[in-house]
């Protein structure tokens, strides 16, 4: 039997993952600030945490888009010198697998083409064309609209926020780790991730649970910038099956993963089925936006597929029954 340490295992991704893992004969010990009080940052509690210890799945982390520039000590204090205590006391312990919950936020801007001249990386957006209502980046040589087109794992990353700065920081932690070490890390870049047990509405909360959380209240889902912003939502079952199947295949160095569906939706696409579902009123596009958020993330999930055997078995409207009167967590 393996014995796998889950940080943040009381979490919403955390729980499912612990659930899965337990399901497929793993023994599982979690270390979560919720749980029991745990600091990843303390290097005694870590140690104490990781004997008798045969794998690690790094779940614990600060999450979502912040509030403000207030934010940055929490979110580097929690994610990146937590992974960095993690590993350097793995590496004492002589623990070699680690499976890392990434994020498609470490790419920014997802892939786009332009007609005329091919691939293209959009220039950081502009304040005055979100004002405008200008949501579509376009082509950096000759201003033509982009077409999105599915980001790879290759794709260079891009953090447009201080949450993806922190979890470009942790894969490169990690993949320094793994050089130094001999040791195994899948970097999971999940995508939107959506389901039962997801936090309430708070400015950390994932939008799923944001329109959740206001249709549960009789309000109509706020959606930001005109709706057609496509992203790629995942339900947390899924996840978490690809989370152990990460574990279980795991390979010598650094690897990344994108952990998506493959099937993606606009944001009110997906706001206006969650509201039909649970019979509420309609979402109001308001033209709302964040500086910090991105126009399309679509995925390719072709390398989980391939090396990992992974591929998403919820479709959207499915996930979106199941998670539409499913309990979220306070």
């Amino acid at each position: 039997m393996t014995h796998i340490l889950v940080t943040g295992g009381a979490g919403f991704i955390g729980g499912h993952v612990t659930t899965a893992l337990v399901r497929t004969g793993h023994r599982v010990s979690i270390l979560d600030a919720q749980h029991d009080g745990a600091d990843l940052r303390d290097l005694g509690t870590v140690a104490a945490a990781l004997q008798g210890v045969d794998a690690v799945v790094h779940l614990a982390a600060r999450v979502g888009m912040g509030v403000d520039m207030d934010d940055l000590p929490g979110y580097v204090g929690s994610n990146d010198l937590g992974t960095a205590v993690l590993l350097a006391a793995m590496a004492r312990a002589g623990i070699r697998r680690l499976v890392l919950a990434s994020s498609m936020v470490v790419y920014g801007e997802g892939a786009y083409r332009c007609a005329a001249h091919g691939p293209q990386r959009p220039a950081p957006r502009d304040v005055a064309d979100l004002a405008s209502g200008r949501f579509e980046p376009p082509c950096p040589r000759c201003a033509a609209p982009l077409v999105a087109e599915p980001v790879a794992e290759d794709t260079p990353l891009d953090p447009r926020s201080v949450y993806a700065a922190t979890k470009v920081a942790q894969e490169h932690l990690c993949a320094v780790w793994a050089r130094q070490t001999g040791g195994s890390v899948a970097a999971l870049r999940y995508h939107n991730v959506y389901g039962p047990g997801m936090p309430r509405d708070t400015p950390y909360s994932g939008v799923a649970a944001i329109f959740r959380s206001a249709l549960a209240v009789g309000r109509a889902p706020r959606v930001f910038e005109d709706g057609r912003q496509r992203r790629d939502f995942v339900h947390v079952t899924d996840v978490a099956r690809a989370t152990v199947t990460a574990l279980d295949a795991a390979r010598p160095g650094f690897r990344a993963y994108n952990i998506a569906s493959g099937r993606p939706a606009t944001v009110g696409t997906m706001a206006a089925a969650l509201a039909a579902t649970l019979g509420g009123p309609e979402p109001v596009v308001t033209g709302d936006f964040r500086l910090g958020d991105v126009r399309h993330v679509v995925a390719s999930p072709d390398r989980a597929a391939a090396e990992l055997g992974f591929r998403a078995a919820i479709d959207l409207p499915a996930g979106l029954r199941d998670f539409a009167r499913a309990p979220l967590r306070g």
